[in-house]
């Protein structure tokens, strides 16, 4: 027997250190309910799950995201049904002021309606917003571009596709009241690639040019006219405008830019156009629209018309773009909940298996102290030899 130095407390001492360094691993992942607490339980596992963690994290503000766009789209087609009503009560203005059995102080009584029904039109416009950012006045709709100064993009419809296109020959006539004359309106288009088949001007309206084609192809160009004046600075008539030429042809660049981007993913470019059209007296082709006169009247329901046609199809669109976004949130929900398992059986405990392991460690730590507390004791057995 030796006294120096012993060699068995040193074994126990070590199997309790041991046993205690393992039981203290037990109970953080007990306490926490994690089964990698830090990198060096699982490096691998520990890097995926950080990772996954985060796609969690992005899904969850990308499904937020998406309803917060379907709060958007309702407010705008709140606003927009408002406007759909007030235009229908313009229509049955104009019906009314188109009958010849009024006097011109019925229709002027009529057109105060139909003017206030137009400043109301305006203010919607200009006063719907969401989160301080208004909707309808053209913030969020797809802008173009043109070289002229006189002839620009209004409008063009989705099917359009971005590029430049070229107007070689556009010649606007009018009419003695100001508006665009459709059958003396001449147009030549640049052929192949640029526009579809079959493209011509198919209407026009107070100042604008449509251009449409196949394919659901659309444009439309805003055409500043040139009035003729006398001496007295009254408008007597318009002179015809030349917007493009073969010499100085129109050249229209159609961007596609400028709709509402809503991050619908967690990773970059995932992420959804939302085009809320603009809503103002000129888009919609009523700005000079008036019941005065007989004449006037009949013209305003072709005018009218086409505005409701205009704003139905606008929410239209905001439709589809709801059930899209609304489909969207189903989609992140069913992938943050797959994720979420995913990440929980890499980092989560079994804590059945770890309260088992936990009780084992703690009989083996408490078996290594009494056998620590022993194997101190031994040396003491010496004295009785030197007795």
């Amino acid at each position: 027997m030796k006294i120096s130095y012993n060699s068995a407390a040193m074994h126990a001492n070590n199997s309790l250190n041991a046993s205690d360094k393992r039981l203290q691993e037990s109970l953080k992942r007990l306490s926490s309910g994690l089964k990698v607490t830090s990198a060096k339980d699982n490096p691998s596992g520990y890097a995926i799950g950080r990772r996954m963690n985060a796609q969690i994290q992005g899904v969850s503000i990308a499904t937020q995201n998406s309803n917060r766009g379907i709060s958007i789209i309702e407010t705008a087609d709140g606003a927009l049904t408002e406007v759909h009503d007030m235009l229908q009560r313009m229509n049955e203005l104009a019906v009314k002021g188109a009958t010849g059995t009024l006097t011109s102080i019925d229709r002027e009584t009529l057109n105060q309606e139909l003017k206030q029904l137009k400043e109301e039109v305006t203010r919607i416009s200009t006063d719907t917003e969401f989160n301080g950012q208004p909707l309808l006045d053209g913030s969020f709709d797809l802008r173009g571009y043109t070289n002229s100064q006189i002839a620009t993009v209004d409008y063009y419809s989705a099917e359009v596709l971005s590029k430049e296109y070229t107007i070689d020959g556009l010649t606007v006539f009018y009419n003695d009241d100001g508006t665009i004359d459709l059958d003396q309106t001449k147009a030549s288009f640049v052929p192949g690639p640029e526009f579809p088949d079959g493209v011509e001007i198919s209407s026009v309206g107070q100042d604008k040019v449509t251009i449409t084609g196949n394919q659901e192809f659309k444009m439309t160009i805003a055409v500043k006219p040139d009035p003729v004046y006398d001496g007295n600075g009254n408008i007597t008539g318009y002179q015809p405008v030349d917007c493009a030429t073969a010499a100085a042809p129109l050249e229209v660049n159609i961007a596609g830019i400028g709709s509402m981007d809503m991050q619908v993913g967690a990773n970059e470019g995932q992420q959804l156009a939302i085009r809320i059209p603009t809503i103002s007296l000129n888009r919609l082709g009523i700005e000079k629209t008036e019941v005065t006169t007989e004449e006037s009247s009949s013209k305003a329901i072709d005018e009218i018309r086409e505005a409701i046609l205009y704003v139905s199809d606008a929410r239209s669109n905001l439709g589809a773009y709801q059930n899209r976004l609304e489909h969207t949130v189903g989609s992140l929900d069913i992938t943050n909940e797959n994720m979420t398992a995913s990440y929980s059986r890499i980092m989560d405990v079994d804590m059945a298996e770890e309260m088992t392991t936990y009780t084992t460690e703690q009989v083996i730590s408490q078996a290594a102290v009494s056998m620590l507390a022993q194997a101190n004791e031994r040396p003491s057995q010496v004295l009785q030899l030197l007795q």
